[in-house]
């Protein structure tokens, strides 16, 4: 069985454990170990006798309440089947300009949809060694004939898979100079309010502006897929147009309503976020040949002195723990791995397994 570029392919590990995929202990996903909340399954039950009619093909309740959750306009929104599918058609609207920008490593998504459609891309590594981001760079490499104007930046804040964060006064210069600005925030729901540099509050003022959004990764719910874009009406309803009908399911929609109200749940995973984040980063800093980069989100970046791959074998064979390898970051390659923030228990039933395969 083939591993997936993605992390979270539990069958492809179970077969490399030799165990079922229940007993993996996954931390290649970075996903709350905190949820679902329990308002989202009482949501997911009271829908289960609507599944016999079609869903809204304009999801005006969906729309409404994320509008309401971030004070615009429900036309501003356009909900999908994950932002991966967003995505997708983002990828066709790139395509149509001279070149887009990634800043590397990115996720490899982007090269998907990017490859997709046929879209030049112009890459622009960072230095993980320094900490040099180079977004300045970004300027000054453009030739002549390839001025900025005439080109996307599409950018993932906070950052995947570095879980670096950027200011919103770190991007604000592109929005003047690139002819398409896309900001992936599908880790900001991570930070709260006060710590959090979402875009979203220029989306009116920008039309070249585009955020796209998960709640698959703050609620746990990657099984739903379900995510969305937030940008002006006039683009929204051209990629309406362009996809197919209902890519929301009913039991998806009335999830995420439930999710966007349980106030309760988003204090919990806030409060709980940093002191566990803190304590495995210390912990993998204490292990000899392990480097953790400091991250604003829910996973940790790792650069190893060891084959990471061969650290994932033995993980997984002899603990049934599963992380993330990053061979499908060609920056990174065997050097790194990446580890969602999981429960105290587990944080350190993986600490206590990385001491015994590095030993």
């Amino acid at each position: 069985m083939r591993q997936q570029a993605h992390g979270g392919n539990l069958a492809w590990a179970a077969a490399l454990a030799g165990c079922s995929p229940d007993a993996i202990v996954d931390f290649s996903a970075s996903i709350s170990p905190l949820g679902p909340p329990n308002s989202v399954i009482a949501a997911i039950m009271s829908q289960l006798g609507n599944l016999k009619h079609y869903p809204d093909p304009d999801y005006s309740e969906l729309k409404l309440a994320l509008g309401h959750f971030h004070q615009l306009p429900s036309d501003w929104i356009l909900p999908g089947n994950g932002s991966a599918e967003l995505l997708t058609l983002l990828g066709r609207e790139l395509a149509q300009l001279v070149a887009t920008v990634l800043l590397t490593p990115a996720f490899g998504d982007y090269y998907r949809t990017l490859a997709a459609y046929n879209a030049k891309v112009l890459e622009f590594p960072v230095d993980l060694g320094t900490g040099d981001w180079g977004l300045g760079k970004i300027y000054s490499s453009f030739s002549s004939d390839t001025p900025s104007k005439n080109c996307g930046l599409l950018l993932n804040n906070p950052h995947n898979p570095t879980g670096k964060l950027f200011s919103r006064e770190d991007i604000l210069p592109y929005l003047e100079d690139f002819a398409l600005v896309v900001v992936d925030e599908a880790f900001m729901d991570f930070l709260p309010p006060e710590q959090e540099q979402s875009l979203i509050g220029l989306v009116q003022e920008y039309e070249n502006l585009v955020i796209l959004r998960s709640l698959t990764k703050f609620y746990s719910l990657p099984g739903l897929r379900l995510g969305y874009a937030i940008a002006h009406p006039h683009r929204l309803a051209k990629w309406q147009s362009w996809r197919d009908p209902w890519p929301v399911n009913t039991l998806a929609a009335a999830a995420a309503i439930a999710a966007l109200q349980d106030t309760d749940f988003q204090q919990l995973t806030w409060k709980w976020l940093p002191q566990a984040r803190n304590q495995l980063f210390q912990g993998l800093s204490s292990i000899n040949g392990l480097r953790p980069l400091e991250g604003a989100v829910n996973y940790l970046l790792v650069e190893s002195k060891q084959s990471t791959s061969e650290l994932q074998t033995k993980l997984l064979q002899q603990h049934q723990i599963l992380i993330r390898d990053c061979l499908s970051f060609k920056e990174l390659g065997d050097r790194f791995f990446r580890v969602a923030v999981r429960s105290e228990a587990d944080n350190q039933r993986l600490l206590i397994a990385l001491k015994s395969v590095i030993r």
